[in-house]
């Protein structure tokens, strides 16, 4: 998933924005484009986990952020608690009644040490705190 995606991703549910974004792996790729003075994000920098107007355009560095791709992370709403996971640089933002309930909390113990105590202790749709 590119970091620039997180300029327009909302909670599918409650459609707050932005998400958090942590990310646990990452793959870098090559791009021979010139972003010289131009910010490709309107809203919300990832990199930089702030919005645009709160930032110094020179601070930014969009070619960087386009040469990093998250293949594993995921996504968390801070307002519903609802969380998704990012699998082979997919996120996986499917409405509760579509998710496959055995998948995610394999990832959800695939990556314990690395996933916010909210999300495992309360997350939605499932937590590994569930009996």
């Amino acid at each position: 998933m590119k970091y620039r995606l997180m300029d327009i991703l909302a909670c599918p549910i409650c459609k707050h924005f932005p998400l958090k974004l942590c990310v646990f792996n990452e793959n870098k790729y090559g791009y021979t484009i010139d972003f010289k003075d131009k910010i490709l994000c309107e809203e919300y920098c990832a990199l930089k986990e702030n919005f645009i107007k709160n930032l110094d355009p020179s601070t930014l560095d969009c070619a960087t952020c386009l040469e990093r791709e998250v293949s594993e992370g995921i996504l968390v709403c801070e307002n519903c608690g609802r969380w998704y996971p990012i699998i082979d640089e997919i996120p996986h933002m499917l409405p509760d009644d579509l998710r496959d309930r055995d998948e995610d909390l394999k990832f959800l113990k695939k990556f314990e040490d690395r996933i916010p105590t909210t999300v495992l202790n309360s997350g939605l749709p499932w937590n590994l705190m569930e009996k």
